[in-house]
């Protein structure tokens, strides 16, 4: 059997301070997306034509073109191995743009990246898939030709992507919310305000049907329906974006996060954590912060 012929160079920012890739971009090409894979890459696949199923963690999403599709750094993905697509991917570090940092001018985080509660899936028309069409082209004019402040051109365009990217999401939320036939439950808003205030302390799904007056069971339906993963996969995001969050930003100790997000017992948070990510805590803070050059605890 021959292996599969190698696909296009993708085009790369390196990072000069240390030498890493710090911004990609790069033809998809779906057998090389078939197999799960997990990266500290924020990642946006513009799918331009064909059709799949987008698979995250342990959540499936159908789609089909045009649409954007978004993976937030550590999340393991891979596309269906019956998924026909065409398109392009973008890859960057937070060591070239931090959309924590960069929150209030962009909006993407929790919108686009790190969004528990929505579907890591934008569905576009034409014109609009036109219009990230045109700003991924500048992109990668960009990035062949690597004139005067390069870099900064680059971010600009990304940002620009970004927000637009995170517009449409809302306008597309609000679309939804809006009509009576597709709006979510209510039940719903109630759980996502309830594991925001008791996430630290309440990790059992039960506790949660309680607080709505419904079993288990039938809570746990409705997420499933809903957001397309259950209760507790839901509860362990919110408990592992809040200890990535301290570990990248601050210097509190393993144990005093774990303890934030109530374990007594620092060794099964670790275990939880490197589950989700990868990496035991201490080791994805030390790799985090060495390629962001200790820039991300200033924050």
């Amino acid at each position: 059997m021959k292996n599969p012929a190698p696909g296009p160079v993708p085009l790369q920012l390196f990072d000069p301070r240390r030498g890493d890739v710090a911004f990609k971009i790069a033809p998809i090409r779906a057998p090389d997306y078939q197999q799960p894979q997990r990266n500290n890459f924020f990642t946006v696949l513009w799918v331009q034509k064909g059709r799949g199923t987008f698979h995250v963690d342990l959540q499936s999403y159908a789609f089909a073109a045009p649409t954007l599709l978004f993976v937030t750094p550590y999340q393991t993905f891979f596309l269906a191995p019956d998924s026909a697509i065409g398109g392009t991917s973008i890859q960057f570090h937070a060591n070239f743009f931090c959309i924590e940092t960069y929150h209030e001018e962009v909006g993407c985080n929790g919108v686009l990246f790190n969004d528990l509660y929505g579907r890591p899936v934008i569905a576009l028309d034409d014109p609009r898939s036109a219009e990230f069409a045109s700003l991924i082209a500048q992109m990668e004019k960009e990035l062949q030709t690597a004139g005067l402040a390069h870099s900064e051109i680059l971010l600009s365009y990304l940002k620009v992507f970004l927000i637009k990217a995170t517009r449409h999401k809302i306008e597309q939320q609000e679309c939804t919310t809006a009509a009576p036939n597709t709006r979510p439950p209510a039940v719903l808003d109630r759980l996502t305000a309830l594991i925001e205030e008791h996430y630290p302390h309440a990790h059992s799904p039960a506790d949660y049907a309680a607080w709505l007056h419904l079993s288990p069971k039938a809570l746990g339906k409705i997420v499933k329906s809903q957001l397309g993963k259950t209760l507790t996969t839901l509860i362990r995001e919110r408990i592992l974006k809040h200890a990535k969050w301290q570990l990248l930003h601050t210097r509190k100790p393993v144990k005093g996060i774990a303890a934030e997000v109530g374990f007594d017992d620092e060794l099964y948070f670790s275990r939880l954590f490197k589950r989700g990510t990868g990496f035991s805590p201490s080791a994805f803070r030390e790799f985090e912060t060495a390629i962001r050059s200790g820039r991300n605890l200033s924050m």
